[in-house]
Order: C-alpha cells, then structure tokens, then sequence
C-alpha cells in the first residue's frame, strides 16, 4: 500500500507538515535552528523575467518592493547583531531603487554580500555598471542558467534570455568574476522539468566544459537545486498532470543525510514588509517564524531565533530528497 501524499496549497493543509514531521520523527530528527549566520532579504517581486519554475511568482509585472524604511529597518538589524552573511535576492533585487545602499551599507558594516543576480537585468536602464559596482563592493554573484544550451534555457526563461545571459557572464569574467576566489561567480542550476537535479559535481564538470568551449565562460560553483512545488512550478506541475508523481518523488525520496545541512538551520528570511520567514520557501507560502517569536526585522533579536522550531510544510520534501537542495545547493556530497 503506497504512503499517502502530503498536500500542498490546499486541503487538508494541517495535514501537510505533519507528514514531513513525522519523517523526521521516524529517524529520529528534530529540526531547530542554531545561530543565524545569514539573513536573507527580498527586497521586492518586481524582475525582468517571468520565469516558468519561479517559487517567487516574480515577473514585471509585480509592484511589490521593499520601501527605503524597511531597507533602513535591515540595516540596522545587521549593525545590532552582526549577522554574518547578507543574501539579497527578489524578484530581480537591483530593481530596487535601495539596493546599492543596502549592499553599501552591509558591506561597512563588515558582512559578507550574496546577489542572487538573474544576469539579464545587467541590460536593464541604468544597470550596465552592475559588474564594475559588484566588484567595487567584493559581492558574491550568484546566477541561474537553467542549462548550458540556448533551447532548454530560453523553453524556461523566455525567448533570447540564453544569449542576454552569456554575454552578461562574459561582462562579469571582464570585471574579474568566477577566474579566482576572490571575487566569486556561482551559477544555479534547476531541472527544467518535474525531476530531481543531477549529481551536482557531474553536472557542474559539464557545465564548466561546454560554456567554457562554446562561450570562453568561466565561473567557479554550480549549484544544484531541486523545484519546489510551489507557486508557478506548482501551477506547472498541476497543468501538466505531474503533481501527485512528482509529491511522490520527493517522498520517496528522502534523506535523513540532508537535514543537518538545511539552510533554514542558519538563515532567517525577511519578505518585502519587513515580515520574518524561516525561509525563502516559507515565505513564499506565507508561513511565517513560530508565533512565540518576533515576527518582523523591527522586532528582531538574534539570540531568540537560536534553537527556534523550524516551521515545516510538504514543500520541505524538496530540500531534503536526494542529496537535498538548499541555496548553496546539494547538502550532501555525491
């Protein structure tokens, strides 16, 4: 008899996180929080791309954005408690008229400053200076392609997306990025259809050969990151008639290997309001830090989100099956 399937974004939703919870019981896990290493902010919906797998549901058309006071609200939070890592993301984050003072300002403050940078918006009005302000300011760059082939990558971005990105990753190699350690370039790399990543070591082996053959590219990780089945992936999944195989997918599975390296273990996520997450995905679904805690970046304070329960839902299959996916990509090595 097959195991029954979590439900995602409808009922019996009470249901859903209780089916990972007890996954997690049976091995024995139970999933806290340690100390916040990395505070990630999306400072807004807004992008230039309206992706077809995007968990943000981000495209131009979107008008949520973080406002000056709430950019102001996050730095302030990051000279308080010394949050090591800041990763700014969206939507496309450089829309955001405060995003180079927020990555200014964090980067005085002494934090280490993740872009997740879609590479297109590089084309953008006013953004053709990116690579040389990514550099002045030591950014980590980190940047989806969907695949190293022009079809698959432009079937899931958008038509001439493939060749906007090339040369975007060719203006970044001129400003010095993904040739050394110092000045970092990570691509991103997601199925384009309803299944688990690849190897990621495999994958990136390929992907480093053929964009360095084809393109003279050059970049130093790729990540792999499973789908989630949530917002416009989950919309594909239901039109396409994939959502119960690919939920059992997921299940089925599961690597109790993965969980110590779950990014929402060291990472709280603050949405365009200020609201406060246990991470990206669960923002996205609106499930927001347990109720006993702060709930938003003026509430803040570091030391009560350490040991914190980790708020859980069916997505969280995603992060954990196979060699499991977070924003750093696999968590558990080939």
């Amino acid at each position: 008899m097959q195991q029954a399937l979590p439900v995602i974004n409808s009922q019996p939703a009470a249901r859903a996180p209780a089916v990972f919870d007890e996954q997690l019981a049976a091995h024995g896990i139970e999933l806290r929080a340690g100390a916040i290493e990395t505070l990630q902010v999306n400072v807004g919906k807004l992008c230039n791309q309206a992706c077809k797998h995007c968990h943000v549901d981000a495209s131009p058309a979107r008008t949520e954005m973080m406002t000056r006071e709430t950019v102001e609200q996050v730095i302030r939070a990051l000279s308080r408690f010394r949050v090591p890592t800041l990763d700014i993301t969206g939507g496309a984050p450089e829309l955001n008229p405060s995003f180079r003072h927020l990555v200014r300002e964090a980067r005085r403050l002494g934090a280490r400053v993740m872009v997740r940078h879609n590479l297109t918006v590089m084309f953008e009005p006013g953004q053709a200076d990116l690579p040389e302000f990514f550099r002045s300011m030591e950014v980590e760059v980190v940047s989806s392609l969907p695949y190293f082939l022009e079809q698959q990558t432009d079937a899931q971005r958008g038509r001439g997306v493939f060749e906007k990105s090339i040369a975007a990753l060719q203006r970044l190699n001129a400003a010095g990025y993904g040739l050394d350690d110092g000045l970092r370039l990570n691509l991103v790399y997601n199925p384009v259809g309803a299944f688990l990543p690849p190897p990621q070591s495999s994958i990136e082996a390929d992907f480093k050969r053929e964009l360095l053959s084809r393109h003279r590219v050059f970049f130093n990780r790729l990540y792999t990151i499973t789908n989630m089945p949530i917002k416009r992936f989950l919309e594909y999944l239901r039109r396409s008639g994939n959502e119960e195989r690919y939920m059992r997918k997921l299940v089925e599975a599961f690597n109790p290997r993965a969980v110590e390296g779950l990014m929402c273990r060291g990472l709280l996520s603050v949405d365009w309001e200020g609201r406060l997450y246990d991470c990206d995905f669960n923002q996205m679904l609106e499930l927001p830090v347990a109720a006993q805690l702060p709930q938003t970046i003026v509430e803040f304070e570091a030391s009560r989100f350490e040991g914190r329960r980790i708020m859980t839902g069916a997505h969280c299959f995603g992060c954990t099956a196979g060699a499991g996916s977070g924003c750093g990509g696999a968590l558990v090595k080939d």
